[in-house]
């Protein structure tokens, strides 16, 4: 640690931006101009929709990605491949099937000089830790979901880092076991008697970020930036039922609420140089059967529903449940009142009709999006109203610059394909014309 400008700063990300190639051949930025340092002693936690860049921030500081622009640093001094201080517990179980509890748990010690007996020694100490005792010579097919995610907790522990990343480790497990795992790494960390200093968990799950972290960083959609930093003063234990608690994840409700589903969407900028009479937004990611399942739960609901509430019900990520209810709101099947969703007379409409009818409403509803409008415009002036997908994915990519043109592609042409509106040739990569309803 010698040079160490602040030896309360384990970590820090100073102006990271990161860029995934697409099919295209364009690029997608996934963060942009980020800047986060990782305080010693502290619970610091992403939240964040999927897709908003949280495990490629986590990724980045451990080392695992470098990233397109910026730099990382540990202790101060800038960062050159694997984060020493570092380890990692994925939201996949990622053990080797082949290797017993033991020999997985040792992987950790990879790249280090560590003799053979201290090796037991120190795997013989985390197995007690975490629960392991009796399953050393199990393999991981023998292990169920929780059992699993434990030796995945102490192969990250065992290597004696200072900071120990969380990548959605919980995700995978049913809810019992989550809380009662998410209380063990909570109390080894309490208990400050070695390492991990800290620790810094990516989530998706609201509850679970208030009831570990003690400092929230909610991020917009991508390009990740930071929205709002939230100081999560509860004491530790925290009580799911407590009035704080409860208050904190309304707080964090609302503020989610209104970056995933704000209430006036952005123009495009790109729209409004090239003087468009309408707008063009980006649809979300989101499948017409989701859609549908959304507005028939409405409708099971009497016509109001609570997202938050839903995404548990289903057992989804909240910001998945949040893509279709921005779809939904985009088609005027919905309207939206913080994070409680009715129905419109067209929505009540909808989710009535048979699919024959759906599929009408739909493509009258398509024809009204702008994005839509201006790939109907440019087939039917195009010879045989066909057109190659490269001609659109760049017409995409000069109207809504800053997202992933392949997946808005995917989605509108999926959207147009239920509705009859559009039709794509996937092997000669033709997108055509199929039928406009009046």
């Amino acid at each position: 640690m010698a040079g160490n400008s602040n030896n309360n700063i384990i970590a820090e990300l100073k102006n990271i931006s990161h860029y995934f190639p697409q099919p295209s051949g364009q690029s997608f930025k996934v963060v942009e101009n980020f800047n986060l340092p990782v305080k010693t002693g502290e619970v610091l936690s992403l939240l964040g929709p999927s897709g908003s860049g949280k495990s490629t921030i986590l990724r980045i500081l451990a080392g695992l990605i470098k990233p397109t622009e910026g730099e990382v640093l540990s202790y101060g001094q800038l960062l050159s491949g694997i984060n020493p201080q570092a380890s990692i517990v994925f939201q996949k179980f990622a053990l080797f099937p082949w290797l017993t509890v033991q020999e997985n748990i040792a992987v950790g010690f990879e790249g280090k000089s560590i003799d053979l007996d201290m090796q037991k020694e120190m795997i013989s100490k985390v197995i007690d830790k975490i629960g392991l005792d009796g399953f050393e010579e199990a393999y991981p097919r023998e292990l169920s979901g929780g059992m699993k995610q434990r030796v995945g907790i102490a192969r990250a522990l065992v290597s004696d880092t200072e900071l120990l990343c969380l990548d959605e480790p919980f995700s995978e497990l049913d809810l019992l076991t989550a809380i009662h795992l998410r209380d063990e790494v909570l109390n080894l960390w309490l208990a400050h008697e070695k390492n991990p200093k800290s620790i810094f968990l990516v989530s998706h799950n609201i509850e679970e970020v208030v009831y570990l972290a003690s400092r929230i960083v909610i991020l917009t959609p991508p390009p990740a930036k930071i929205h709002t930093i939230i100081e999560n003063n509860i004491p530790y234990p925290r009580d799911y039922r407590s009035g704080l608690f409860m208050e904190m994840v309304e707080k964090i409700q609302d503020i989610i609420t209104s970056v995933v589903i704000p209430e006036k969407p952005t123009v495009e900028v790109k729209a409004e140089l090239l003087k468009l009479p309408f707008r063009v937004d980006a649809v979300p990611r989101a499948e017409v059967t989701e859609i549908i399942g959304l507005l028939e739960a409405l409708n099971d609901n009497q016509g109001r529903l609570d997202i938050f509430d839903f995404a548990g019900e289903v057992g989804k990520d909240f910001g998945r449940i949040a893509l279709i209810v921005k779809a939904a709101e985009l088609l005027d099947f919905i309207d939206s009142m913080k994070h409680e969703i009715i129905f419109t007379d067209l929505g009540k409409k909808f989710v009535g009709s048979d699919i024959n009818e759906r599929k009408i409403i739909l493509n009258k509803q398509l024809q009204n999006l702008g994005l839509a409008k201006i790939i109907i415009d440019m087939l039917k002036k195009s010879k045989e109203t066909k057109l190659p997908r490269e001609v659109i994915i760049d017409e995409l990519i000069l109207l809504l610059p800053t997202e992933n043109p392949d997946r808005i592609f995917r989605t509108l042409i999926s959207w147009g394909r239920y509705a009859e509106l559009f039709g794509y040739n996937a092997k000669e990569k033709i997108v055509y014309l199929d039928r406009i309803v009046q």
